[in-house]
């Protein structure tokens, strides 16, 4: 049985800092896609060797997973637990927060060096009240480390969850399905995801259809959770993030980069960070 299309929406422009970047969820008529509450893309940008390149300073999250797909570029990553890493053009960095976590990202000095072009999306993923105390963990993958699957002018990237039998290398805590697929034009996927999961298809560019539905560039197509496939068609070479992942039931309570249950969870959360509970990061 195919998954329905509940309904399609555009990206949003917003601004973040001095950037203008797309955001699709939340806006006015799609708050979230539970249990996706944000996606954030960074279009293609020239980043000028030796120019500032981007940089997000030290900051903290707790009760949610933030994770960074990079489609094109650099990110170099570093947090609170000792990690350190760089990510390159199709890998992913994955941070389940838990009870705290302090990390930055940027462009890592030899890619500002050289320059090139970034293209990122930024996801939140929130976590069942079970699991937002739980250790922090950092998880990270190059293009090179993550299975494909090709078939009929596609390539289907297993990020997290299962697809024709090929395992993604992310651990994912709550089970979610994460795949970055690049069709030619012409070229067609099919993609199974799990039953009673909700989903969506975020198109990065191109032009085509999913289910006989027509999407275009910078368009989110939310899909219902009965159903589990998928017939994507692409009329133009097309980039796409396919995610699924089980609705979390619960009361949800959102400020700034604390994702909880309660406003007075989110007191605990601010109070824990200034008093050094979620460790320490050097800007």
């Amino acid at each position: 049985m195919k998954k329905s299309i509940v309904q399609i929406v555009n990206s949003q422009p917003v601004r973040m800092g001095d950037v203008i970047i797309g955001q699709p969820i939340p806006q006015g008529i799609l708050e979230e896609v539970n249990p996706f509450i944000l996606l954030h893309h960074a279009e293609p940008k020239e980043i000028s060797a030796h120019g500032p390149g981007f940089f997000v300073p030290p900051h903290p999250h707790r009760g949610f997973e933030p994770v960074t797909f990079v489609f094109q570029g650099e990110v170099e990553h570093k947090d609170s637990l000792g990690n350190e890493s760089v990510i390159k053009g199709g890998g992913v960095q994955w941070i389940t927060s838990g009870r705290g976590i302090i990390h930055s990202e940027g462009n890592p000095k030899s890619f500002i060096e050289k320059g090139g072009t970034m293209e990122i999306i930024q996801l939140w993923i929130n976590l069942p009240a079970a699991l937002k105390m739980s250790p922090p963990n950092y998880q990270a993958f190059d293009k090179e480390e993550i299975p494909s699957i090709t078939q009929n002018q596609s390539e289907a990237n297993i990020i997290s969850g299962t697809m024709n039998g090929q395992k993604g290398p992310i651990n994912s805590p709550t089970n979610i399905t994460a795949i970055t697929a690049l069709i030619q034009q012409g070229g067609t996927s099919a993609i199974t995801l799990p039953e009673n999961h909700n989903a969506l298809v975020y198109v990065l560019n191109g032009t085509g259809t999913v289910n006989g539905q027509n999407f275009s560039k910078q368009q989110l197509l939310q899909l219902s959770a009965e159903g589990k496939e998928l017939e994507i068609e692409a009329t133009q070479s097309t980039k796409l993030l396919v995610l699924a992942g089980e609705p979390i039931d619960e009361k949800k309570s959102m400020w700034g980069p604390y994702v909880m249950n309660t406003q007075t969870e989110i007191m605990e959360a601010l109070r824990d960070y200034e008093q050094g509970k979620m460790g320490f990061l050097a800007g």
